[in-house]
């Protein structure tokens, strides 16, 4: 999927005078912003179009999972916000995923359905304390296939299991990869990280990255050297 702005901005934090005093330091034709849990249950859709009015595409990171109907209504209700990219998690099954595309199909606003894999912060052995007798990696690629077989548009999934996915399924499926980090940064609690110009040259679509920018005394000057090290521009960071 060829799109220059491929950095998305996870914002993980709880302020909301915070999460607009650092998103105004941004460009929105330089990167997305991801709107997850903690934040869409402090603040709701109100914090949505806020941002959608300062011109930044929203990726909703609610990782629905429940029974079908269920899903489909939240999914419909998500479309109503006019966000750019939302999550299910691929684990649902089928008929919960078909259930989304339907939701998706049916609005007027249609983002990107994006089906979450297995979580960056969990190992294999991770796997093996939940009875999956497949490795980290084996199981992402099982959940990869599923997901495109069922109409998701792409899957989140660590920039490791990328060069594999895109053997295994269409170049046109959208692939979105948590645990960036900068070189030189720490991992902190992601256990399956990657630097970011490695994540693209991989075939990484998309490239969420939180605390690396978010953190920063300087958000946007961390994110342009960010940008700069993935077109090669600049020197590696450090």
């Amino acid at each position: 999927m060829q799109d220059n702005n491929q950095i998305i901005i996870a914002l993980d934090m709880d302020d909301h005078k915070q999460v607009l005093s650092l998103v105004k330091q941004l460009d929105p034709a330089r990167c997305r912003l991801k709107i997850g849990k903690e934040l869409f249950t402090s603040f709701g859709p109100k914090l949505v179009k806020k941002l959608q009015k300062l011109g930044f595409d929203i990726f909703l990171d609610l990782k629905f999972h429940d029974i079908p109907n269920t899903v489909y209504k939240a999914v419909k209700a998500a479309c109503e916000l006019d966000v750019w990219m939302l999550t299910i998690h691929s684990s649902g099954g089928s008929e919960m995923l078909r259930a989304a595309r339907t939701a998706v199909d049916e609005s007027e606003h249609k983002p990107l359905l994006i089906a979450v894999t297995v979580l960056t912060s969990l190992s294999d052995k991770d796997m093996a304390e939940q009875g999956i007798q497949r490795s980290a990696a084996e199981q992402v690629l099982r959940l990869a296939s599923l997901a495109q077989q069922n109409g998701m548009d792409g899957v989140v999934c660590s920039a490791e299991e990328v060069p594999s996915i895109r053997r295994l399924l269409s170049k046109s499926f959208v692939l979105v990869t948590p645990g960036i980090r900068p070189a030189g940064d720490e991992a902190q609690d992601q256990k399956r990280v990657v630097t970011p110009r490695d994540a693209i040259s991989a075939g990484s679509d998309f490239l969420v990255i939180g605390r690396p920018i978010t953190r920063a005394r300087k958000p946007a000057e961390k994110l342009n050297l960010i940008l700069d090290e993935i077109s090669g521009t600049g020197a590696v960071l450090c």
